[in-house]
Formats: structure tokens, C-alpha cells, sequence
């Protein structure tokens, strides 16, 4: 097959890897980044133009679009997909999964268990947003930040109100969640692959510091899901009509609750963490679609 991966970087580690895992199973691959890519677009004759050429007999892409870039990533997403690409990330997903509002609603139609969230529109009611979500410590997140940049632990009322305060002067975006405190600073990451947990691992914050992203210092180490951790990491991917999906969640006393599911999951911590070839199983669900 000819596979073209979406990445602006050769060389980070997740794009290294499934050129790895592609060529090891005698597949065509090449690395494109998106934002140099030209759509031509006329009836019944879609193109991408790149470096001079025109990219033909493309069979699959894997998207690894970045968040500050969704809309022209997913633009060249759907070029593909008009093209008869397959994508192992369809376009309407990435844009989807990108908006964390959306995200929190389908996941609520859907009836997945989720930290209580408030969204406002920059209300001056700040007693009651905080009042809302059980009172101070809360979460405030902005809507555009990834990689747990945008997430305030908020530990007081008056912090909260500082905070939310500071945001809407600058007409921020937030939502505002409750602080499930018996999580104790740690997350887990599922990998959900074409309906299945492919593999697992608890992230842990280090000391003083409540985000437990590896971006931010913390630890992985591999973790056996319970039944019902995994059922709800495969209903938060199918929801979200994502075919490879990183399903993040917190243990609470209540359940395994939902905080993000990831469109572009990083492949190097779940794969150091579990051992597991996650890019050879991203492969193979090329393979059984195209």
C-alpha cells in the first residue's frame, strides 16, 4: 500500500515509528506535512498539489495534526478522504474531538460518566459556576489547551474567582469541572484501536503539581483495566466515531470518569510504559480497512 502520515516533524518519536511499523510490513510511506500541502478543488477531480507534485494513488493517511492547526490539518484531511484515501482519523472526528465542549457533550448523550463540567458564557455569576460544580478545589481548562497547558487547579474561592475573572476580561473560553480528589493527581490513558483497549497505563503527577501529562513531569507505568474502566474507554471512542483514540480518565469513587478522548495520541509513553507495538496495530487497522 501507499501510506502517507500527516506530520510536520520526521522526527518526532510517534512519526518515526510508524515509518518504522509500515515499512517493517513492506508498505509505501512517506511524510508530508499539511501545511505546505495545496487543494485543488474542481468537480470530480480533487487534488493536493506538494512540492511540485501531485499526490496520487494514495491508499491511506495517518493524521498527526496538531491542535494549533486543526483547521487546515483537517481540510487536508478531507482532501484525502475525497480523494478515496482511507484515514485512519476521519476528518469530521478530528474537528469533533477538538472542541472539548462538543466533546463533553456527545459523551454526556451518551451517557459516559464525567467529572461535572459548567460551560458559561463569560457570566458575571461567578458564585454560582463555582457553587455548581460542589465548591472550591476546581478545575478551570481552557477550551484550546492541550497537553495540560490551560488547566488551573483552583484551591479557594477567591483563587477560583481570580481566575475566572482574569479569563473572561481576556473572553477566554473555560470550562469548570469538579476536583475529584481521590484521584489523588493520577490519570489513565487507554489506547482504543477499531474498538479495542490495545493498551493502558496510570499517569501520575509528580510532587506539588496536580497535572499528571508526562509533558508536565509526571510518571507512567503500566495498569490492568478493570471491566468497567475498559467498557467506558471503548463507548467514549465509539462516540466520538474515533477510529485510533487516546481515551484519558480519572478513578473516582463514583467510576471511571472521562476527561479527554485524544484524536492525536502520542504513541511514546503508552508504548515505553506497556511494551506494546501500538504503531504496528495502527498498521494493521490500515490493512484491514483498505
Amino acid at each position: 500500500m501507499n501510506l502517507i502520515i500527516l506530520s510536520r516533524n520526521t522526527k518526532l518519536y510517534s512519526t518515526k515509528r510508524l515509518v518504522e511499523a509500515a515499512e517493517k510490513r513492506k508498505h509505501n510511506v512517506q511524510v508530508i506535512d499539511h501545511l505546505k500541502c495545496d487543494l485543488i478543488i474542481e468537480k470530480r477531480n480533487p487534488n493536493i498539489f506538494y512540492k511540485g507534485n501531485f499526490l496520487k494513488d494514495t491508499d491511506a493517511i495517518i493524521p498527526r495534526i496538531g491542535a494549533s492547526v486543526t483547521f487546515y490539518g483537517t481540510a487536508v484531511v478531507r482532501q484525502f478522504e475525497m480523494m478515496g484515501a482511507f484515514s485512519t482519523i476521519d476528518s469530521e472526528a478530528l474537528v469533533r474531538s477538538r472542541d472539548k465542549l462538543r466533546s463533553m457533550q456527545v459523551l454526556s448523550k451518551a451517557r459516559i460518566g464525567l467529572p461535572k463540567t459548567v460551560f458559561t458564557n463569560y457570566s458575571r455569576d461567578i458564585e454560582s459556576v463555582i457553587s455548581q460544580v460542589g465548591g472550591t478545589p476546581l478545575i478551570i481548562k481552557l477550551l484550546e489547551g492541550t497537553q495540560g497547558l490551560g488547566v488551573v487547579l483552583a484551591e479557594t474561592k477567591n483563587a477560583a474567582k481570580s481566575v475566572l475573572e482574569a479569563f473572561n476580561g481576556l473572553q477566554a473560553r473555560v470550562i469548570v469541572q469538579e476536583f475529584i480528589k481521590e484521584a489523588k493527581g493520577a490519570d489513565i490513558r487507554v489506547f482504543v484501536i477499531d474498538g479495542h483497549v490495545v493498551g493502558a497505563m496510570k499517569r501520575q503527577s509528580k510532587e506539588g503539581e496536580f497535572r499528571s501529562n508526562l509533558h508536565q513531569g509526571g510518571t507512567a507505568e503500566v495498569i490492568q483495566l478493570t471491566d468497567e474502566e475498559e467498557i467506558a474507554a471503548i463507548k467514549a471512542a465509539k462516540a466520538m466515531r474515533l477510529g485510533v483514540a487516546g481515551v484519558d480518565m480519572i478513578q473516582s469513587s463514583r467510576g471511571p470518569l472521562i476527561l479527554e478522548v485524544n484524536s492525536s495520541p502520542g504513541l511514546e509513553g503508552i508504548e515505553k510504559a506497556t511494551g506494546v507495538d501500538i504503531a504496528k496495530k495502527i498498521i494493521q487497522y490500515i490493512e484491514k480497512n483498505v
